[in-house]
């Protein structure tokens, strides 16, 4: 029987996060944020100090050693808190951390994991193009060696925190005439570096985190920003997978859990025929079915973080904690919004952002419809 109550040790650890939050990214600071789309790089070195960057990393390098359950329920109270922070977090620790972990070499992670660990560095993950969304296999950017190491031509897009991170880890065909999942590697790209342009794009929700077209222009980097082996990148990738899809799932439940808060909150607040609108059992039944969603979606997270905590293979659960997240979230504030009606939707309404913000979770980080696939394989068919 898998024990998922809290140990004193991770109590004390989200009590430190309820803090940071509160003081850092209250209600009207996330408003703030929002409305002006401002990225909250500036929270990293605290988020560094107080040891958030660091949980699932070795000591040797300034981290927490924490196992990955206490790594979900922290990203999962911060999608409670303020998802903004939480957003952050996962990107870090998926696509800086894990990666140079799971696939970068000792002298890649002696540079660069220290920086990820106390805020001053970000990395971003560049895999997406124009032509190339859920078939990741179908990379097009081309990486070419040069005497001194690679120059690397093309188009990537939906970029996110290319601006504010320090490196891009490049998805880069380097070898044109093998197979699709063959000849991709992995190539770490300073984000000073000349022939880079980036573009911003404009988007729907989820402003706080800033998406960019990125122009390579004879881009070049030197031999030792290879990640992993040479054409193995594709492979390399795929050990990380499990980490951003369950950040993800963990931060989608939390904030789930605020949409549900906030609607019980109006809910027994707005009175309608002389009575509180929660005390009508229409709106019962809807709170409850949101509530139920939450928690399905909670406890594939959890199991989700203990297969990774213990070393089990975990690839389907992993789909499966994306799907069943993101639409949790996706349930909860379509239904909020429902409840709170007219409240919900003033541009100021926080129920309102959590709705808009929801729509990107069920095809970022690889389309529901990928991961439903993934799970059909994880059954055998």
């Amino acid at each position: 029987m898998i024990d998922f109550q809290p140990t004193d040790d991770q109590l004390a650890i989200l009590e430190t996060v309820d803090r940071f939050m509160a003081r850092r990214l209250p209600p009207e600071e996330q408003r703030r944020r929002d409305l002006g789309h401002i990225p909250p790089y500036d929270l990293l070195p605290e988020m560094g100090e107080l040891g958030l960057l660091g949980l699932p990393f070795p000591e040797a390098y300034g981290g927490l050693a924490q196992d990955w359950q206490t790594v979900a329920l922290v990203q999962e109270r911060m999608g409670l808190r303020g998802r903004m922070a939480a957003s952050i977090l996962n990107r870090v620790l998926g696509f800086g951390g894990m990666s140079l972990m799971e696939y970068g070499s000792q002298a890649q992670r002696e540079a660069f994991l220290p920086g990820l660990i106390e805020g001053r560095l970000l990395f971003a993950l560049a895999l997406t193009e124009p032509d190339v969304g859920s078939d990741a296999a179908g990379v097009k950017l081309r990486a070419e060696r040069t005497a001194n190491g690679w120059r690397i031509n093309g188009r990537k897009t939906w970029i996110s925190d290319a601006e504010g991170a320090s490196h891009l880890v490049t998805v880069a065909r380097t070898d044109p005439d093998s197979a699709r999942h063959a000849g991709i590697s992995a190539l770490l790209v300073p984000t000073d570096a000349p022939g880079l342009t980036l573009t911003p794009i404009a988007k729907v929700g989820n402003n706080c985190m800033p998406s960019f077209e990125v122009l390579y222009e004879d881009v070049e980097v030197s031999e030792d920003a290879l990640m992993g082996m040479e054409g193995q990148g594709f492979a390399a990738m795929s050990t990380t997978l499990k980490y951003g899809r369950g950040g993800l799932a963990a931060s989608c439940v939390g904030a789930a859990q605020r949409a549900v808060d906030l609607a019980v909150e109006h809910a027994k607040e707005r009175v309608q025929f002389g009575r509180p609108i929660g005390a009508f059992q229409a709106v019962q039944h809807r709170l409850a079915d949101m509530q139920m969603r939450v928690d399905q979606a909670r406890f594939c997270c959890w199991h989700l973080a203990w297969l990774i905590a213990h070393g089990k293979p975990c690839g389907r659960e992993a789909s499966q904690a994306k799907i069943v997240a993101s639409e949790a979230l996706q349930y909860a504030t379509h239904h909020g919004m429902q409840i709170l009606a007219s409240a919900g939707y003033a541009e100021e309404s926080e129920m309102a952002r959590l709705w808009r913000d929801a729509r990107l979770f069920s095809f970022g980080e690889g389309a529901n419809e990928i991961q439903r696939t993934l799970v059909a394989k994880g059954m055998g068919l």
